[in-house]
């Protein structure tokens, strides 16, 4: 066997061609603002993480794109590079107080194209302060409106970051958006909890925002060697055929370790597996563009 033809070989061939083939593509801009909530009550799934790969990678390929963080961990904001201590002003001012999203939007260090708005630990009383509040449901829509109406420039994405619930934050993200993204991890359990979000995202499009549909869903967390990643894969694609993008996530230790240094794994290590795979979801999640 020569060492072109070593399993690694094979690999690195591959990793290269694809890298080749994503930095040539040239993405779709939407007539308007795509505003995607990524969700999924089930933690662990790597919904953080595919909302900031996500929209690093759309921000690399000429996006302007925003990320709001509505869960009070404040990772989206970590792997950007924000700021969000507590006494930051946050998404939490913007939804329970009279803070507009212009007051607390932040620039990514990484990219010129790309802002948070962060979330900090106050976020963790909000669902309680919202139950008193006239409209609560409604208020991260009518403050991202407000943001995207009075811009000199376009936005072309806006995902929204959710927190492991379903409770008046999520809602908000639901009620603010028009697609939702669910990520799901390759493992047992994959499809447990579903249908119950499945339901809710339903409520909500009956009751607060019929223009609501689950757009995308993302494979994460994909082992090859192991063969219930890919009968959890073709599972979800029997069921969700339409939706299920083509690109899989990988497991990768690069996108575990980017977090760690207040990056996204686009900018920590832009030639790895897990980059180019998230610049692959990118791209198809741009050219199958807003639905019908």
């Amino acid at each position: 066997m020569s060492d072109d033809d070593t399993p690694l070989a094979r690999e690195l061939a591959e990793i290269t061609r694809r890298r080749a083939a994503v930095e040539g593509q040239q993405l779709p801009l939407p007539e308007r603002t795509r505003v995607i909530t990524v969700a999924n009550q089930k933690g662990g799934v790597g919904k953080t993480t595919t909302t900031v790969n996500l929209a690093a990678a759309l921000a690399r390929r000429g996006a302007n794109v925003l990320v709001i963080d509505l869960d009070p961990q404040g990772n989206a904001s970590t792997a950007l590079g924000v700021e969000h201590r507590a006494e930051t002003t946050s998404v939490y001012d913007v939804i329970v107080g009279d803070a507009e999203i212009a007051e607390v939007v932040q620039r990514s260090p990484d990219s010129d194209t790309l802002w948070c708005v962060p979330a900090t630990i106050h976020l963790a009383g909000a669902e309680i302060e919202l139950v008193s509040l006239v409209a609560r449901e409604q208020r991260l829509r009518t403050a991202l409106d407000a943001y995207l109406a009075q811009l000199d420039h376009d936005i072309h994405y806006v995902f929204i970051d959710c927190p492991p619930s379903l409770g008046l934050l999520t809602i908000n993200a639901f009620v603010a958006a028009r697609e939702v993204l669910i990520p799901i991890q390759c493992e047992y359990y994959a499809l447990e909890g579903l249908s119950q979000l499945l339901g809710n995202i339903g409520l909500i499009e009956k009751h607060l925002n019929p223009d609501l549909r689950v757009s995308t869903i993302l494979l994460t967390m994909y082992d090859s060697r192991t063969n219930l990643a890919n009968q959890v894969a073709d599972e979800v694609r029997e069921h969700f055929p339409a939706e299920t993008l083509a690109t899989l996530i990988p497991r990768s230790v690069r996108i575990s370790e980017a977090p760690s240094y207040q990056q996204t794994v686009i900018a920590y290590d832009g030639s790895s597996a897990g980059s180019i795979s998230y610049l692959e979801a990118a791209g198809e999640i741009a050219r199958r563009g807003a639905p019908a």
